[in-house]
């Protein structure tokens, strides 16, 4: 792609991302290094994330109940990472001749997966702040329409998309939206948990610690995209690029571990194990301690 050019489409764009992606082009890079690298990682993501990944969405899908609509958007998560797995694997084989396809796939999926954490931390926000109107509004029906239109939402994007001059510039905008709401919807929840007294413990525990987990994972992993693709400048800066483009790849394998705040008692058990490896390890410590002073008694 021409450096010199200044209105950036989507087609210019695929062009850029397919060869930094493309792991038997060294053009871009001073050696392979950095080439062997990320092809040995994603084919990590690749062999961890796609069996883990399917079992987590039928394992959050038996959450799914009539009154439990908060997994839902959490099943369209893991879908979402599903297809970015997917395209990674079509990457990894060489799919050249669908190679186009694969990319508006890869970033559908990626631009729907940030769409759904928004969902998920509103949702929480809805359920502590306003009790009584998401009691009654919370239906399975209101749910899938949701999710609908969020899929929708990066399809229209991706359609569009071809038609807009400055394309990278906006999908930084797309990805940069969210953080003013995952942060408003994190301290709105915080606060009203503080006066919610009928929300038993764990529960408190659950929602603080799904919403971090949002948090963290948008902050450490999408943000530095969305920085990536608002700068401009993206010939000359590759250590960015393959640093922001590294965090999203593990994107996948962190949204796994959303079904330990979905799934009651799972929180206690991780704390009971975290505080018994603690627990455990202050033993040994005494223990060796107790072994030193009576040998030095001796």
């Amino acid at each position: 792609m021409d450096p010199s050019h200044s209105n950036i489409t989507l087609n210019d764009s695929y062009d850029y991302y397919n060869n930094l992606y493309d792991y038997n082009s060294t053009d871009d890079y001073e050696n392979g290094s950095s080439v062997d690298f990320f092809y040995v990682l994603t084919c990590i993501i690749i062999s961890v994330g796609f069996p883990v990944t399917l079992m987590a969405i039928y394992a959050v899908f038996s959450l799914l109940r009539k009154d439990h609509v908060a997994p839902i958007y959490v099943i369209n998560l893991l879908i979402s990472d599903l297809m970015q797995l997917c395209c990674m694997i079509a990457n990894v084989v060489e799919c050249l001749l669908a190679c186009k396809i694969v990319f508006y796939i890869y970033h559908i999926g990626l631009m729907a997966s940030v769409c759904f954490m928004v969902c998920i931390a509103l949702e929480r926000y809805l359920a502590i702040a306003w009790p009584l109107w998401y009691r009654h509004k919370r239906t399975i029906k209101i749910s899938v329409v949701v999710c609908v239109v969020v899929w929708a939402i990066p399809v229209a994007y991706t359609f569009f998309g071809v038609f807009w001059n400055d394309e990278h510039f906006l999908f930084g905008i797309f990805l940069l939206l969210p953080f003013p709401l995952l942060i408003f919807f994190f301290g709105a929840t915080i606060k009203a948990l503080s006066a919610a007294i009928s929300v038993p413990s764990e529960e408190k525990q659950r929602i603080v610690g799904l919403l971090i987990l949002v948090l963290l994972i948008y902050t450490l992993l999408f943000l530095p995209s969305a920085i990536l693709a608002l700068a401009g400048n993206f010939q000359n800066n590759f250590v960015f690029i393959n640093v922001s483009f590294l965090l999203v790849k593990l994107s996948p394998l962190a949204d796994l571990f959303m079904y330990v705040f979905l799934r009651k008692g799972a929180v206690n058990k991780l704390l009971a194990s975290v505080c018994c490896c603690r627990t455990d390890h202050s033993d040994i410590s005494r223990s060796t301690m107790n072994d030193k002073n009576t040998v030095s008694s001796l």
